[in-house]
């Protein structure tokens, strides 16, 4: 416990850095807790703990965000148990379910259950419980505030969460265990697992390659390239690659330093002097490796690439940048920013292609600095490349839960920031850059490709994103049960993957899916072959099956009050065509029985929802695209206005 928080006071610190050459104090570490019945749990240093008779109240430094731990008996059942915490809390709580759902209990716990509720658009607002069973005893975190504080704080919310243990438990450790050799029959059970899990979570196509220091143990496709088609995926067929392709991005980096076109910590306005964000101070305070380490403060913010890729380029999404604000103190707390990564890669091109477009400036440096060397053949950034190749389609969930294909013009939308996520590869070509991090930058035949120094520099914990997890550059830095494990995943629409290794023993892996439930296939996979490894519990194929049960539970009573076809009288409302000034144009279109909204690139069906304010949503419903919702606000006529919103901004499109 101890070294993972001295990890995190060194990953807070060495990224909050207030000017180049200055030294920042250390940060303050977490603090352990106790509650009445002796469960334990960590919180961030900045945040208030008051003491109740049944528990703990815990708010953020801003006093926006409030967790409140209520101690309960748990004898009447987890849903009784919940609703007696917020009686006791929040006497008179009324809000509706919107989804619950119960899983077997871990770290200790016998039980846990989670509980989302019902809020309308206007409130912005996260509202949520979770409750740990341990024989009679029942801890419940209640969870309340704006959805822009929690988005900025998840990283200390998840804190809280994954940090609660009741009293007495010790936490299994594969520390000090040898790992076993993964020998014929351990590879066989692997493999069968792998196919087990791709079918519980209903994913058409997942592509697997995983070796050790000896020898490549799978290679090999499970299931078919595209639902209802028989043409099977291999170790060879493509995928989108999303924000795996930071890690490539950021070794093209590491290459870069070597040949002493700037430094990890070299301010980025010396490289590309037009480099701007929303913020001179901060502006000027980026060095290179803030670029990649989702520590400088700037939230997450993808609807201006989502929405105008159609009219977009690499220099424009970098001018887009100029707009964007940190809503965050730098280094303070993890927030992932996909603009700021691809600004990376293409102001690393070009210090090597000083002219020219910046996006092919960007394609062909990665492809003679990193892709060619590497024997990495068939990864491109070209989308007709890949199409005219062996690849997987994209699906994701219709209405029914099941995944069917959807539109591969979705995935279009990362070209004009694709450092960031818009690579396509086969495990087969990925596996070569995971064994260059085993070989510490060195080739098969024992050439450097890259030094050690630079290449590792980017495993260095730049910010706490968990309990056990880190981010460091382009690269997700976790211990898992003692052993430290460097990975990344990636997710665009309709493809999910994950790759891993274990620095120590020289075990690593790659898994590509063609499903947008495939997040859970991929982090399963790694887990068992962690267990299988270090003869852990057996506890990934639990976590799978509830992740997917917690998932259709969720997605369920989301769309439990969505109208389709959409009301007619409420459709009728709505204006031709709306804009607004940073997404674009939003184009209503009616066809008997339906409406659909056509955005920059990409359209939807649309479900119209009354919210519990009395207000009108309406939500978009195709596979792949589910879930974005225009919230109309109180109005007689006309609805002039929508308001779309991510987790911390908002959009308001008017009527033309």
């Amino acid at each position: 416990m101890l070294y993972g928080l001295l990890l995190a006071v060194l990953a807070l610190a060495g990224c909050a850095g207030p000017s180049p050459g200055v030294v920042a104090p250390p940060a303050a570490a977490d603090r352990v807790v106790a509650l009445p019945s002796g469960a334990t749990l960590k919180v961030a240093a900045d945040w208030t703990v008051t003491t109740a008779p049944d528990g703990l109240i815990l708010e953020d430094p801003e006093k926006q965000l409030r967790i409140d731990l209520v101690e309960v008996d748990a004898t009447p059942g987890m849903s009784a148990a919940i609703s007696a915490a917020w009686s006791r809390r929040r006497p008179g709580f009324a809000r509706k379910e919107l989804a619950a759902s119960d899983s077997p209990g871990r770290e200790g716990w016998d039980l846990l259950r989670w509980t989302r509720y019902e809020t309308s658009p206007g409130e912005a607002r996260r509202v949520s419980a979770v409750g740990v069973r341990k024989g009679p005893l029942a801890v419940v975190a209640l969870v309340e505030g704006p959805f822009a504080a929690a988005q900025r704080r998840s990283s200390q919310i998840a804190l809280v969460q994954d940090s609660l243990r009741p009293a007495g438990y010790v936490r299994e450790t594969y520390q000090g265990r040898t790992p076993r050799p993964l020998d014929a029959e351990r590879v066989a059970y692997l493999r069968a697992f792998i196919d087990r899990m791709r079918e519980a979570a209903d994913v058409p196509g997942m592509s697997v390659v995983l070796f050790d220091q000896r020898a490549t143990l799978i290679d090999e496709g499970f299931g078919v390239r595209e639902r209802g088609r028989p043409e099977p995926v291999t170790a060879d067929s493509l995928y989108v690659i999303a924000s795996n392709t930071k890690p490539l991005t950021t070794l093209l980096l590491a290459r870069l330093v070597d040949e002493g076109r700037f430094g990890w910590d070299t301010p980025v306005v010396q490289v590309y002097p037009k480099f701007k964000i929303g913020d001179d101070e901060i502006t000027r305070r980026i060095l290179v490796k803030h670029l990649v380490c989702a520590c400088t403060g700037l939230p997450r913010q993808d609807l201006e690439w989502l929405f105008t890729f159609k009219r977009s380029s690499p220099q424009g999404q970098l001018d887009v940048l100029a707009t964007m604000k940190p809503t965050t103190d730098f280094g303070a707390l993890y927030q992932y920013s996909n603009p700021l990564a691809s600004a990376a890669g293409f102001i690393g091109a070009r210090t090597i292609k000083p002219e020219g477009e910046i996006g092919a400036a960007y394609d062909e440096v990665m492809r003679d600095k990193v892709f060619r060397p590497l024997g990495m053949s068939r990864t491109t950034f070209s989308f007709d490349e890949a199409l005219r190749s062996d690849h997987a389609s994209p699906h994701s969930q219709d209405m029914s839960l099941r995944n069917v294909p959807i539109d591969m013009g979705l995935n279009h939308s990362i070209i004009p920031i694709r450092p960031a996520g818009g690579a396509w590869s086969s495990v087969r070509d990925y596996a070569r850059y995971v064994r260059l991090e085993l070989a510490r930058g060195r080739l098969p035949d024992g050439s450097t490709f890259v030094s050690e120094k630079s290449l590792v520099a980017r495993r260095v914990p730049q910010v706490r994103a968990g309990e056990h997890s880190w981010y460091g550059m382009g690269l997700w830095i976790e211990d898992v049960k003692g052993i430290r494990v460097i990975s990344h995943g990636g997710s665009m629409f309709g493809y999910k993957s994950n790759f891993f290794f274990v620095p120590d023993i020289g075990v690593g892996g790659v898994f590509l899916t063609n499903a947008d439930s495939g997040w859970g296939v991929v982090r399963a996979v790694m887990l068992r072959t962690l267990e299988v490894l270090y003869d852990g519990k057996p506890e990934a194929e639990e976590r799978l099956l509830s992740g997917v049960r917690e998932t259709h539970a969720y997605l369920l009573g989301e769309q439990r009050d969505w109208k389709v076809p959409a009301e007619p009288a409420e459709v009728k409302r709505l204006a031709r065509a709306y804009r607004n000034a940073a997404l674009g144009e939003l184009v209503v279109r009616e066809s008997p029985g339906d409406v659909v909204f056509q955005f920059g690139g990409w359209s939807s069906r649309m479900a119209s929802k009354l919210n519990p304010d009395g207000t009108t949503s309406f939500i978009s419903i195709d596979p792949g695209v589910r879930g974005f919702e225009f919230a109309a606000p109180a109005a007689s006529g006309v609805y002039t206005r929508l308001r779309l919103r991510d987790a911390q901004h908002s959009y308001e499109y008017e009527s033309e």
